[in-house]
């Protein structure tokens, strides 16, 4: 019997498809969600998500060997579609038998959803799980048709990369016309049980949450990278500012600071390359996407909080203290059942 029983009967879609207690899902933050926090999310019954990042297929070989040296729960795998290597990464996440793979950055390249959906996962007759960010109601039903078992739909309150709508908005357009008869989970700028409860109530399967996880006790981020969280308000988050129409770079949010201005240096000499030919547009976006890589991990791993990258969403405001993994689901699933209980 659940603690939880309205939040979990309305959850249960999620929590069976994800073979998990809670369907909470931990968002992929590159340096942050590593065998630790990935383990201890799934230890207490939530849905811990590795980020592939910019990792090497053997650096992935290690970081899933060494999750699941810690956990014997479901957890799955994010990887960015424009990774050079997305077919070595995934025979990795087949060679682990990992369950779940969620693919996020852009439309997945050709043959990446059958590669997945081509293994099965240890004790399992039924094919991994394929999980896409779907940024619109008209790529979410191509996205299910090419094969998508679930879809994320995050809106732009989130930390790191975003899109241009605010997750209330993406949930009132697109729950009322998919969650019948699919999977959706809402993300974005969600801190506390009571927005989950909302949108469970709207037809979601579950949630994933990335800035209420970052500064848990298992997070190996800086004490410094946490403490700058503590400190800061949801208007402290701030999205980048796309220097060069002709470069199309990802807005991402994170804490302003030095970093944020080097960014816009770092766009403008990206921009410069590609006007002398230098370089294909392929190529300029992931030199992009190895800056903020770089930058990041000077914040969460060395502390760097003027210089690195501080993604965080726009819910940072109502992180005050470092908690542990177990109590910060519990907090949720509390604060929900609460709020549908008053309804």
């Amino acid at each position: 019997m659940s603690n939880y029983p309205k939040t979990s009967r309305l959850m249960q879609r999620g929590s069976d498809f994800l073979g998990c207690d809670h369907a909470i899902l931990c968002g992929a933050m590159s340096w942050v969600s590593e065998r630790n926090l990935v383990s201890a999310i799934s230890n207490a019954g939530g849905f811990g998500v590795i980020a592939c990042g910019a990792m090497t297929p053997d650096l992935l070989d290690t970081e899933i060997a060494e999750t699941r040296a810690r956990t014997d729960r479901p957890f799955g795998v994010n990887l960015i579609t424009m990774h050079p290597d997305l077919f070595d990464l995934i025979a990795v996440c087949e060679k682990h038998a990992v369950s779940h793979v969620v693919l996020a950055g852009g439309i997945p390249p050709k043959g990446s959803v059958e590669a997945i959906k081509a293994y099965k996962p240890k004790n399992s007759a039924n094919p991994a799980k394929v999980i896409c960010f779907a940024p619109t109601l008209a790529l979410a039903k191509k996205l299910l048709r090419s094969g998508a078992d679930a879809l994320v739909i995050e809106g732009m309150e989130a930390g790191g990369h975003i899109g241009p709508v605010s997750t209330s908005v993406l949930a009132q357009e697109m729950l009322p016309e998919l969650s019948e008869e699919h999977l959706i989970f809402v993300a974005g700028g969600i801190g506390r049980g009571s927005a989950i409860a909302g949108y469970l109530e709207m037809g979601a399967a579950g949630v994933q949450l990335g800035t209420r996880f970052a500064c848990a006790t298992e997070s190996i981020a800086h004490p410094d990278f946490k403490r700058a969280f503590f400190r800061a308000s949801a208007r402290d988050a701030v999205a980048s500012v796309q220097v060069d129409p002709r470069l199309p770079v990802i807005p991402v949010r994170a804490l302003k600071n030095k970093g944020t201005e080097e960014f816009t240096a770092k766009q403008r000499e990206v921009a410069a390359v590609l006007d002398r030919e230098e370089i294909a547009m392929a190529e300029a976006q992931l030199q992009i996407e190895h800056y903020w890589a770089g930058a990041l991990r000077r914040a969460v791993i060395d502390g760097d909080v003027e210089g690195g990258s501080l993604m965080a969403g726009q819910s940072v405001g109502m992180l005050k203290e470092e908690e542990p993994v177990a109590s910060i689901i519990a907090k949720l699933m509390a604060q929900s059942e609460e709020a549908l209980t008053r309804r």
